[in-house]
């Protein structure tokens, strides 16, 4: 199955492309620029993506939108939806957070990853996958492997960050793969129908 993922961003697509099933041949979406995340969901922006990405794509291509976010219950759950532009150019992201979160008890630390995919089939057949990894945020970043928040973000039952745990540990557990399982049993459920 060829599937074009509707973003820019490599690492989701290595993240992605790990965590579904190895038969499946992932690329990115061939666009200079992308529509701007301005839903109120991870849902609709992840739909906008695959809708934008399926006017793009081949006929015979299935279309990948994919949104996700960081949700942290001292901040009222922010950055949330916002998590990619919740830092201004040439503000790291990571010490803004951990400076709100300055003084803030253990509670107000609990977080959360979330991710939603929307996959589009070349007849716009609409499947989804959710998935959500509860944690919460560390004092200091921690780690060199992942991406964007992984270096503050403890999964619930560890004590390693997810740039410390690494990337073996986030194929099978991270929000991503966790959504990515889900899109799986929602197509296998749909084949099954048929």
């Amino acid at each position: 199955m060829r599937l074009e993922l509707a973003s820019r961003n490599e690492h989701k697509l290595r993240e992605l492309a790990a965590a579904l099933p190895a038969a499946w041949e992932l690329a990115l979406v061939d666009a200079e620029a992308f529509p701007e995340e301005s839903a109120a969901t991870y849902y609709e922006n992840a739909r906008a993506k695959a809708r934008f990405g399926r006017m793009l794509g081949e006929f015979d291509v299935w279309v990948l939108g994919e949104d996700s976010g960081l949700e942290v219950e001292g901040l009222d759950g922010r950055p949330g939806i916002g998590s990619a532009r919740y830092a201004a150019a040439g503000e790291d992201p990571l010490a803004k957070l951990l400076g709100e979160l300055a003084g803030v008890a253990a509670d107000g630390r609990r977080a959360r990853y979330v991710c939603e995919l929307v996959c589009l089939s070349p007849e716009l057949e609409e499947f989804r996958g959710s998935g959500v990894l509860e944690g919460r945020i560390a004092e200091k970043p921690r780690g060199s492997e992942g991406f964007g928040y992984d270096p503050i973000f403890v999964p619930a039952g560890e004590e390693r960050t997810v740039a410390e745990l690494g990337q073996a540990w986030k194929r099978d557990r991270s929000h991503r793969a966790l959504a990515a399982a889900a899109l799986v049993d929602a197509l296998g459920e749909a084949a099954a129908e048929e």
